[in-house]
């Protein structure tokens, strides 16, 4: 959400920054609309001013036997007024309210100009693109021919974009999931939540995910939401309170599953695990001071690299050009991780500070010696775990078709160094 404040101050920066996004100009209508709003009121305040004093007349007149017939008539008139004007100005609010929500976040000054993916600027590197002497083949067709990836049987209970694991690679997935779990929590002072995978539209509509992005996500019947992301409870948490300063930042992190529609993605990655309509997620979430949030979106997307760098997988961080930037972010890094089968970068991981976006719709703030001031909230994947998964086995598979263990996750994998074929 924006500051109606500030579009009204400079209504040219505002359109300026909407046109970095390849968005038409609608700040000056804006301000337009609330000229109109306020004219409402004032107008809404005299009629009610005047309807006080017709009142004490009317009162008086009557106790001293006059007749007040035309006064009552004015009264009549103003009651109809005021109706009138409340409705007008009411209806005009919630169209400003609704034209303010639809519009995406303001971009940060140091976020390039682009329009699509192919603009955005690589900020580092790790590692270097394996190669193998052999044809690196992709993660289903090493998983399947593992026996231990199963989309057949999938479809036959969900439909497609769904897979079943089973065996060693079924406790590798689970493995990742811990192995990110404990880093966050206990390397970088993340605090482990268990969230509902159920939330309601306040919720959804605090971390900007409706009105735009409904079709994005699955509603049950009782219209709640299935969480595309544990970003959706993290952050909603804090929805509507006013937070001690000593208690900043908090830092929460999640295991869930996420689901998501896949809406508009007919096509794309179709084999596979790369696009599900549910898998799992490690998620970050920071709250902050203002002043705070750059830095904390720096090390937010530096705990996500960690998690690449100990498992040895080659990774870039990509600063997301203008029009490549998510709807409510300000600024965002995506890691992209090297997928030899498909000699490729894809991300892994997307980490964002929203400013002050959600914590406006939500009305999180904390308390200073001014007054309440709005809280800055920041989110990553740290990360996807299907994801992770699927770098894992293309940048760690054997020309036998075989999967070695990384290292780092010998511990969590019960002593199994190489994930062979089932039996």
């Amino acid at each position: 959400m924006h500051d109606l404040r500030a579009l009204r101050a400079d209504p040219d920066s505002f359109d300026a920054a909407l046109r970095r996004r390849g968005l038409s100009p609608v700040a000056h209508a804006v301000v337009s609309r609330d000229e109109a709003r306020r004219a409402a009121l004032q107008a809404l305040q005299e009629h009610q001013a005047r309807r006080k004093v017709l009142a004490r007349e009317i009162g008086q007149g009557k106790r001293q036997g006059l007749d007040t017939g035309s006064l009552e008539t004015e009264a009549v008139e103003l009651r109809d007024d005021i109706a009138r004007l409340e409705t007008q100005a009411g209806a005009i609010e919630r169209e400003i309210a609704d034209t303010l929500a639809g519009l995406p976040n303001r971009l940060d000054e140091t976020v390039p100009d682009g329009s699509d993916e192919e603009q955005n600027v690589t900020v580092r590197t790790f590692g270097a693109p394996k190669e193998f002497p052999f044809a690196a083949r992709q993660h289903f067709e090493l998983g399947e021919a593992l026996g231990l990836m199963d989309f057949p049987t999938a479809s036959k209970l969900s439909g497609a974009r769904f897979t079943v694991l089973r065996g060693a690679l079924a406790r590798l997935e689970r493995a990742l999931g811990q192995f990110m779990l404990d880093i966050h929590t206990t390397e970088f002072g993340y605090s482990e939540t268990s969230v509902p995978l159920l939330v309601n539209d306040t919720a959804m509509y605090g971390t900007d995910k409706l009105p735009k992005f409904a079709e994005d996500s699955f509603r049950t019947e009782d219209g709640r939401w299935l969480i595309p992301t544990a970003e959706v409870p993290l952050t909603a948490s804090v929805a509507g309170e006013i937070l001690d300063v000593r208690t900043l930042p908090i830092r929460m992190t999640a295991l869930s599953a996420c689901f998501r529609s896949e809406a508009g993605s007919a096509g794309r990655d179709v084999r596979g695990m790369l696009r599900q309509h549910q898998f799992s997620k490690v998620e970050l979430v920071s709250v902050t001071r203002p002043e705070e949030s750059d830095a904390e979106h720096e090390r937010m997307t530096r705990c996500a690299e960690t998690v690449l760098e100990r498992l040895d997988i080659p990774y870039r961080r990509q600063l997301l050009c203008a029009g490549d930037t998510g709807f409510g972010a300000a600024k965002t890094y995506d890691l992209e991780a090297w997928l030899p089968g498909q000699q490729a970068w894809r991300e892994i991981s997307s980490c964002s500070n929203t400013r002050d976006f959600q914590a406006r719709r939500m009305n999180a703030r904390f308390r200073t010696e001014d007054g309440p001031v709005f809280v800055h909230t920041l989110n990553g994947s740290g990360l996807a775990v299907g994801r992770t998964l699927i770098a894992v086995l293309e940048n760690y598979q054997t020309e036998a078709g075989t999967i070695i263990v990384p290292p780092a996750l010998l511990s969590y994998m019960g002593g199994t160094a190489v994930i062979e074929a089932s039996r």
